[in-house]
């Protein structure tokens, strides 16, 4: 599975710098942006630490000046090991270390506000409504645990664009909601994304 989930960050990558070379900048923005993870909730209580590995890619068509709608995807890679100890799952118990991987890929349409379009400083806001796969996998010793699912997505951004001399630069903070289904909890995460937008 881990070998699909790198098949699946290179594709994403791949398709973004595609659609990059083919967008037109007056009508649409496209952002490849570095994303940093912080778990919340369920998905905190399973890996408490942050994710340094995510990238996000972004595409709007500006409708108007002030208003862009559009898709977003991405990858993000949680992982942690835990100490030493007795860890069970259902009707089993086992002793070691264990290490815990989460893999959230979102796929979403999302529409913005943008409250400044022609000035350097630009503040906007965003929603995105799609879904969000999810692979948890953990290893012990030698056995490994894993399931996956599609969730219901929801998530709300906060960011704005800075325009420089020879690019524009994008700052975002993004709340990714992954509902809770009947096989797997919700998978909640924070991210602040920094990306450069063609």
């Amino acid at each position: 599975m881990k070998i699909v989930m790198k098949k699946i960050f290179f594709a994403l990558l791949l398709t973004g710098f595609i659609t990059a070379t083919q967008v037109k900048a007056q009508e649409s923005l496209f952002s490849i942006e570095y994303s940093m993870g912080f778990g919340m909730g369920d998905l905190k209580d399973f890996i408490g630490a942050a994710s340094f590995r995510g990238i996000s890619f972004e595409y709007r068509y500006m409708t108007q000046p002030a208003v862009g709608i559009g898709f977003e995807t991405g990858y993000n890679l949680f992982y942690e090991e835990k100490s030493y100890a007795t860890y069970t799952s259902g009707t089993q118990s086992l002793t070691g270390y264990q290490f815990r991987y989460l893999h959230a890929v979102p796929v979403l349409a999302a529409a913005d506000y943008y409250f400044k379009p022609d000035e350097k400083f630009n503040p906007f806001v965003g929603l995105g409504l799609g879904t969000i796969y999810v692979y948890r996998d953990v290893d012990m010793g030698m056995f490994t645990l894993e399931d996956d699912d599609w969730q219901f997505a929801l998530r709300p951004q906060v960011g704005t664009i800075i325009s420089m001399q020879s690019f524009d630069l994008m700052l975002a903070g993004k709340y990714m909601m992954g509902f809770k289904t009947d096989d797997m909890e919700a998978n909640n995460y924070f991210t602040l994304n920094i990306g450069l937008i063609f």
